[in-house]
């Protein structure tokens, strides 16, 4: 049976294109409306088999809730996907440049190609979802509408690419992580990285202590979030990326910083899945 993840928005989006470049192009994926349900779906072992969620983009930032979302889960990250947002003009067979008067997409997507569509005297129609777009123009056969979405989004609606990476900002990344159950996370071999969440007492240079046994120990911090801890008197927690040689070295530091935190937790550890 192929693997099942769920996934936020439909299918088409770019949740499914990192999907499918984690786990191949047989993945199955169960489209979502909130990131909530998302994590809901992946923890269930009789609907799915685990989970992709966007964290950050490098435009755009942290997405914060979701980091909250993980905190209060079952889920372990298993591994990442860095996936560049390329943006495309999609239409129906036939329809030319000349014959489009409407343009539909998600905000942020017509956001992020303005530039190019600036260009043309075209209505701009924003809809809840890219994909969501693509697939309407197709089953409407608009002749004078078109959409702005991924490949993946023209293969699995007959669209064509019209005029590709339309988009402004050509180093636009978002990270997706990779979620399964606790019960189900096998070790990865090749390990070199780990998110862990973490949060100390209220004392003058706590912190510091922490930041300062992880760099020695030769640990890259490739982020530091901070959360306030809801109830507390201006207490926050934090959430770690880190970057390693070995897993021992790993799980040395996690034993050296341990009792310097009021608390730890070691979402995952997993693969890099940033390219060289």
């Amino acid at each position: 049976m192929p693997t099942r993840v769920s996934i936020q928005g439909y299918e088409g989006s770019f949740h499914q294109v990192a999907a499918q470049q984690f786990f191949g192009k047989d993945v199955e994926v169960i489209p979502c409306d909130t990131f909530r349900e998302v994590v809901k779906i992946a923890a269930n072992k009789k609907e799915s088999d685990g989970g992709v969620m966007a964290i950050e983009n490098s435009i755009a930032g942290s997405i914060l809730p979701n980091y909250n979302l993980l905190q209060k889960s079952n889920l372990k990250v298993v591994g990442e996907v860095y996936l560049q947002i390329k943006q495309n003009l999609l239409v129906n067979p036939g329809v030319k440049l000349e014959d489009i008067r409407e343009v539909h997409s998600h905000p942020m997507a017509i956001l992020q190609c303005i530039d190019f569509l600036e260009k043309y005297d075209w209505k701009l129609v924003e809809t809840e979802d890219t994909a969501l777009s693509a697939k309407h123009i197709h089953q409407k056969r608009h002749k004078h509408a078109a959409a702005i979405a991924s490949k993946l989004a023209a293969e699995l609606f007959e669209l064509e690419v019209l005029v590709p990476n339309i988009h402004t900002m050509k180093n636009n990344y978002t990270r997706f992580l990779i979620l399964q159950r606790a019960d189900m996370a096998a070790p990865v071999e090749g390990a070199d990285k780990a998110s862990v969440n973490f949060h100390t007492d209220h004392s003058r240079g706590s912190l510091a202590r922490v930041l300062t046994r992880i760099a020695e120990g030769g640990i890259n911090l490739s982020k530091l979030q901070s959360f306030p801890i809801p109830g507390s008197d201006w207490e926050y927690s934090f959430h770690a990326d880190m970057e390693f040689d070995t897993i021992g070295q790993f799980n040395k530091i996690i034993e050296e910083i341990r009792p310097l935190t009021a608390s730890l937790q070691v979402y995952g550890i997993y693969k890099n899945g940033r390219k060289a």
